[in-house]
């Protein structure tokens, strides 16, 4: 299984119900600390394509924020819980 499959994997894992919007910028953040950008790109698309046409402009735009400014460390360490909890592998809980 390669290192998108199981991204997605601990995802779907992390975020039985989907990603919300909210956590879509301390994700690619997290994501990005952790891949390639081609791997975040992968992430992204399979994320966009869960059939809701907002969810693709809602990503770019989580992308695009995350090249601006970081985001908040209580929210990164919220998405990294969440991610821990879904058994992510490469989560590191920041203390707020």
């Amino acid at each position: 299984m390669s290192i998108v499959s199981n991204v997605i994997a601990w995802l779907r894992a992390g975020y039985p119900n989907g990603v919300p919007e909210v956590d879509y910028v301390p994700l690619f953040a997290l994501l990005g600390s952790h891949l390639t950008d081609d791997e975040v790109v992968a992430i992204a698309a399979e994320l966009a394509g869960d059939g809701r046409p907002s969810t693709a402009q809602h990503i770019h735009e989580a992308i695009s924020a995350v090249t601006k400014e970081p985001p908040l460390d209580v929210d990164m360490a919220r998405v990294a819980a969440r991610l821990a909890a879904g058994g992510w592998p490469l989560a590191t809980v920041r203390s707020a």
